[in-house]
């Protein structure tokens, strides 16, 4: 029988900990037991995260400011683990750009997407995963234990669909940027080769993406949606964590290299 899912005395990082998603694997690996090291580039906690810290107490969780973007900053960071809570075991990589779709513009042609849109998108979601886990993950290494958890997308195998978008009144018609599918790939890449490179040293590497996420979708979005998920629905905080406490626990010891669609079956047909 699996053992239950126990990080007690484990040090887990998180990125981007203040955005939509960061409150959610807090909540999950605290309630694992775990001690939290959050990082993001803001330093104002959020209604979202303040209610899990609520929830929990804010003793086992540790909030430091810096930018998946700023390899110095990161390394500060590490510092300040490492000598508040220890070396981390657990590198859950969420720090990320999205554009969910929105009837309030900030949409263009695809000749016209601005390269700056792009290369923010690609420099934090792809680069920036890839600084954390050289700084991170590599200390990880060293050490020789721990599982890197690298938020992907479905995005990153899939294209999004344009009729999704259509009932949307904007002109141009919103599209998905490119650069995020782009960028999700690239984790996902990332993912397989970290795993080669790391399992000698007892690191395992692997991906989690999610599908379509419940939040502010307008209710045409999210009627598409649902009738396009086998499931008829979309993805709820705690579908999450489930499949986040497994990858990040010993329960996943000889799973590494490998990408976990929480979809829904999105990706089925």
């Amino acid at each position: 029988m699996p053992a239950a899912i126990d990080l007690t005395g484990s040090v887990a990082v998180v990125t981007g900990v203040c955005g939509r998603l960061g409150p959610v694997w807090v909540d999950a690996l605290l309630g694992a037991g775990a001690d939290v090291v959050g990082l993001d580039v803001q330093d104002a906690v959020g209604p979202g995260l303040r209610a899990v810290l609520d929830d929990h107490g804010p003793e086992r969780f540790t909030l430091l400011v810096a930018d998946v973007t700023d390899t110095d900053g990161l390394r500060r960071a590490l510092d300040a683990c490492l000598d508040r809570s220890g070396v981390p075991s657990v590198l859950v990589n969420n720090a990320g750009i999205d554009s969910p779709p929105s009837a309030r513009g900030g949409s263009w042609r695809f000749e016209d997407i601005p390269d700056e849109v792009s290369g923010g998108i690609l420099g934090v979601n792809a680069h920036g995963t890839l600084r954390m886990c050289q700084v991170f993950g590599a200390e990880m290494a060293r050490h020789g234990r721990g599982s890197v958890v690298n938020i992907g997308s479905m995005y990153g195998g899939l294209a999004p669909d344009p009729r999704m978008y259509e009932h949307l009144p904007v002109d141009p018609p919103f599209l998905k940027p490119p650069a995020y599918g782009m960028s999700k790939a690239g984790v996902a890449a990332l993912t397989r080769y970290l795993a080669a490179l790391w399992g000698p040293s007892g690191v395992r590497v692997n991906t989690l993406s999610p599908g379509g996420v419940l939040g502010a979708q307008d209710p045409v979005f999210r009627e598409k949606f649902d009738a396009r998920v086998p499931l008829r629905r979309m993805a709820r905080a705690e579908d999450l964590t489930g499949p986040l406490l497994f990858l990040a626990s010993d329960l996943s010891r000889y799973v590494t290299g490998t990408e976990l669609a929480v979809d829904g079956g999105f990706g089925c047909w």
